[in-house]
This record gives C-alpha cells, sequence and structure tokens, in this order.
C-alpha cells in the first residue's frame, strides 16, 4: 500500500478542483516548491494511479445522462461490465450488490445511441436479467458540478486554485473529438502531445482547449483509489423522497463529506449518491446520524461496490 501525506493529499485535491492548474500554481498555493509537486505528482501517478482525466461537461452541453443497473445471472457481471467500460460514452462502471448487478453512468448528445444501448444491445446481451435505466435529471455534487468528498484544502486554498466560472455557450464541435479522447486518457497530456494527437497546431490546440474550458464545454475530474486515503468502503444510495423534500435533501448531501456524487432521478427512487466511508461501520453512522434526520426520506437501498471496473476516464 503506498502510503499518502497530507501534501498528497492537498495535492490531489487542489487536481480536482483544476486539473490543468500548473505545479507552479499549485506550490504557491500550498507553500511548497514547484519541485516538490511535480515529484510527488509522478509518484501518485506511476504507484498510486492517480489521474487527471478530461471530459464533455454533459450539464452544460445539455447532454442525455443516464444510470443504468444492469442484474446479470451468477459470474455474468465481470464480462458486461467490462464490454461497458470499454464504451467511450460510459463512467463509473461498477459491480455491486453481490456480484451480480452492474451500475454505470452513461452520456449521449443525443437520443441515437442511448436507444440503441437500451433498447438493443443490453436486452439483447447473454446472462442479463433485467435492465434498469433512470435518467438523472439534477446533479447535486461530483462529476462537473463540483469537486465533492472530503478534502485537506483550506475554503482560501480551494479559492485560489479555483478556475474562472465558464460562460458562453458551450459547445464540443466533431473535430473536437481526437482532443476529447486524448484528454480522457490523460487531462493532463502536453500541448506537443494533444498537437499530435489532434494533427493540429499547438497555437490552434491552446486556443480551442482554452475555449472550451473557458465555455465550460469541457471539465477534468481525478481518478483515485479512495482506500489509499483511508476510505474502504464506497457504497451507492439509492433513495426515495418526498418531491416537497427532493431539493432540500439534495443539497444537504452535497455538503456532507462522505458524498462523492449525487443527483435527482427518474424511477422508483429519485435520488442517487455514491458514498465513501472508512468502513461499514462508518457507513452506519453515517446512514443513522446524517441520512435518518433528513426531511422526506422515505426509503434507502443500499449497494456496497465490490469492485471498480472504470471510473471516469478511458480505459487504458
Amino acid at each position: 500500500m503506498v502510503e499518502i501525506d497530507t501534501l498528497d493529499r492537498q495535492i490531489v485535491d487542489a487536481l480536482r478542483v483544476d486539473g490543468r492548474a500548473g505545479f507552479s500554481r499549485i506550490a504557491e498555493v500550498l507553500g511548497v516548491s514547484d519541485q516538490t509537486v511535480a515529484r510527488r505528482f509522478r509518484r501518485l501517478r506511476a504507484e498510486a494511479g492517480v489521474r487527471v482525466v478530461g471530459l464533455p461537461n454533459g450539464v452544460r452541453l445539455g447532454y442525455d445522462k443516464w444510470m443504468i443497473r444492469v442484474q446479470s445471472t451468477p459470474g455474468g457481471a465481470s464480462a458486461i461490465a467490462e464490454a461497458l467500460a470499454r464504451r467511450p460514452d460510459t463512467t463509473w462502471v461498477t459491480i455491486a450488490s453481490g456480484g451480480t448487478e452492474v451500475t454505470c453512468i452513461v452520456q449521449n448528445p443525443g437520443t441515437a445511441d442511448r436507444e440503441a444501448l437500451l433498447l438493443q444491445k443490453l436486452p439483447s446481451t447473454p446472462r442479463i436479467v433485467s435492465v434498469r435505466a433512470h435518467c438523472l435529471i439534477h446533479d447535486f455534487a461530483g462529476g462537473a458540478v463540483d469537486a465533492a468528498g472530503p478534502t485537506a484544502l483550506t475554503q482560501a486554498q480551494t479559492a485560489a486554485v479555483q478556475p474562472q466560472p465558464p460562460a458562453g455557450e458551450a459547445v464540443l464541435l466533431d473535430t473536437d473529438r481526437p482532443l476529447v479522447a486524448a484528454l480522457a486518457r490523460d487531462g493532463r497530456t502536453g500541448l506537443p502531445e494533444l498537437a499530435a494527437a489532434t494533427g493540429w497546431s499547438e497555437s490552434t490546440v491552446r486556443r480551442r482547449l482554452e475555449h472550451l474550458l473557458r465555455t465550460g464545454a469541457l471539465f477534468f475530474d481525478v481518478e483515485v483509489n479512495p482506500a489509499l486515503f483511508g476510505f474502504r468502503a464506497r457504497i451507492l444510495l439509492w433513495m426515495a423522497v418526498a418531491p416537497a423534500h427532493l431539493e432540500a435533501a439534495g443539497r444537504a448531501l452535497a455538503t456532507h463529506p462522505e458524498v462523492v456524487f449525487a443527483a435527482a432521478t427518474t424511477g422508483a427512487t429519485n435520488l442517487v449518491a455514491t458514498v465513501i466511508c472508512p468502513d461499514m461501520a462508518g457507513l452506519y453512522d453515517y446512514l443513522t446520524r446524517r441520512i435518518g434526520p433528513l426531511p422526506g426520506i422515505e426509503r434507502v437501498e443500499t449497494a456496497p461496490a465490490l469492485r471498480h471496473v472504470k471510473q471516469v476516464g478511458a480505459v487504458l
């Protein structure tokens, strides 16, 4: 197990706020040298699997986003999860609930790919027992909304790293696909490598990337194993909330340090969240002391994640 100290945590959290922040900028905020930040990041990437990835901002772009729950026969989940992980439009492909349920998020700019997946590909896949699709209708925490979850940064440090809020119309062009694909593999890829991947000049890459970031068409996230930071239990919570309390419950979840993702959904449960806890005893405390007192929570289904097949970036 890689040893992680406070400075490592701060560097990762700074990158969660701005994935392409320069090492010199992060170093200034944290009060260390830029060589120290660069050395620590290289170690985290090589030994702990920390990776910054760039993704289309579906919230700004108006993309359809769905959370899919696939129930498989015993022994069938791994193959299904790996097939879903290879799709460029999926994130957070997880095997949960005793190893027979695969959960993932699918994001598409239009309906054709989503309909093909839900109406043709998944129903005809062997060893699938059932498919449930929940449209994510409002994001409260995580992903493109904010850097949710526990943080080692102070409010002042977070504000110092925080980029300017996006402005203007967010649009991704077909010609942007090679750029987006390269950033999905490594969000900190340098301009020369991005130029080679796109066939553009470095100045063109710089201008286009700056425009996509300024308008919020792209955002950056960080892949990291929570167990390295002491959080060994990762759980999906599916909650049924009285409609009058849905907004308040979602906003409350966004303030919980245990929550790394929360969204309102369609379906029998209308609020979903991913939480991380030190262990299952920590989950019990969270459910009884944080979730239980929230007004309007009528039912909670817990689904511990057994294995992540894919987080947010492209499978390497």
